[in-house]
């Protein structure tokens, strides 16, 4: 079970953040103090994707991050990573499994509350839902969801369930309210002047 403190997860998309080098500002996410990491560069070749992971995991070392991979349980494996996201396409998480260690995280893109009920049935430890607002870069998703489906989604399963797309500082209050655990975004956390202060300010709705 992932642990009580799963509340920002962190997407990141190195081209949308260009010029800044991804490494550098994965490593603000974790002394801002973000809770996971979800590496997501899925047209890096294996080798620079695995040594973007295992930079990362190296400098979440000892911190309260989890650095995940996206996809590429190889890649996690291989580079010391916390964890694996899995996308709707990916491995099932109950075949990932059986070649993983205790206390490897496995997540999973849902777009739907029965996908989210799929996902806990076959050994998710959270979900990120979405999107839960309307968002461009989730536009071949269809409509979004809206907080009412995030309501019963969160209402029928046990884990974790993270909200995702659309999502600003001003949005993370009514989907706590909803029965998200917590929140999951790009540019939510690439798009400010200083991480640190956003993430302060984003963990403030968590205790309003």
């Amino acid at each position: 079970m992932a642990p009580p403190s799963f509340k920002l997860c962190y997407i990141t998309d190195r081209l949308a953040l260009r010029p800044a080098p991804l490494l550098g500002f994965i490593r603000k996410a974790i002394q801002a103090g973000v809770d996971l990491i979800q590496i997501r560069e899925k047209d890096l070749g294996t080798r620079p994707l695995a040594e973007l992971v295992q930079a990362a995991a190296e400098s979440a070392r000892g911190a309260g991050t989890r650095v995940l991979v996206n996809d590429r349980l190889d890649v996690g494996l291989a580079t010391g990573a916390a964890g694996v996201h899995l996308g709707t396409r990916s491995v099932p998480p109950r075949a990932v499994r059986k070649h993983v260690p205790a206390g490897f995280l496995v997540g999973v893109s849902c777009h739907s509350v029965g996908d989210a009920i799929e996902a806990e049935s076959a050994g998710a430890d959270y979900v990120l839902l979405g999107p839960v607002f309307a968002t461009p870069s989730k536009l071949h998703y269809g409509a979004p969801l809206g907080l009412e489906a995030l309501k019963e989604a969160a209402g029928r399963v046990k884990i974790p369930v993270l909200a995702l797309g659309g999502i600003t500082v001003e949005r993370v209050r009514p989907c706590l309210e909803a029965g998200a655990t917590g929140i999951a975004g790009i540019s939510v956390f690439q798009t400010c002047d200083s991480l640190d202060e956003r993430v302060r300010e984003l963990r403030t709705r968590f205790n309003d």
